[in-house]
């Protein structure tokens, strides 16, 4: 095989419509796009609309509801404090708040606290103050022999 016997399947590549360009072409004159009308003309943009019937959109029913104050936690599972602690980057003797996780590198921004959950298993004994924890991830803390202090300010 040599450099201009290179080609591509067959039906790879299709040729261009170049439209308006002639009656001999099939898209001259209007170039399929009909006789006068909004979809005639250029700058069209009417996605959705249905001709004066309410738009899909509108008809179908609507759900839910989002709350415009919500708080937002960074979350963190015990399963990962546990190995923060093993791999050195947290030390158990001293008590761990939400300042130390993010020093640690566990969180990155506290957003509006950081909530523990009972993900995982943690075994060394450890003092942790935080804005949330689940009552499963406080039990087991205490199950290991240390604490889990929760602020008062998140208590909903």
């Amino acid at each position: 095989m040599k450099l201009h016997e290179l080609q591509d399947n067959p039906g790879a590549t299709k040729r261009k419509k170049r439209v308006g360009r002639g009656p001999g072409s099939g898209m001259g004159k209007m170039g399929g796009r009909g006789i006068k009308g909004q979809k005639s003309r250029s700058g069209v943009a009417i996605n959705g609309y249905e001709g004066g019937q309410m738009p899909l959109y509108q008809r179908l029913p609507k759900r839910g509801f989002n709350k415009p104050n919500r708080k937002e936690f960074a979350v963190v599972n015990l399963g990962l404090i546990q190995k923060f602690i093993d791999a050195g980057k947290l030390d158990a003797k001293k008590a761990i708040d939400e300042d130390a996780l993010i020093a640690s590198g566990l969180v990155r921004r506290k957003r509006d606290g950081v909530r523990i959950l009972a993900k995982g298993d943690i075994t060394s004994k450890v003092d942790i103050s935080v804005t949330g924890a689940s009552k499963s991830a406080v039990e087991a803390v205490e199950k290991a022999g240390g604490s889990l202090a929760v602020a008062a300010a998140a208590a909903e």
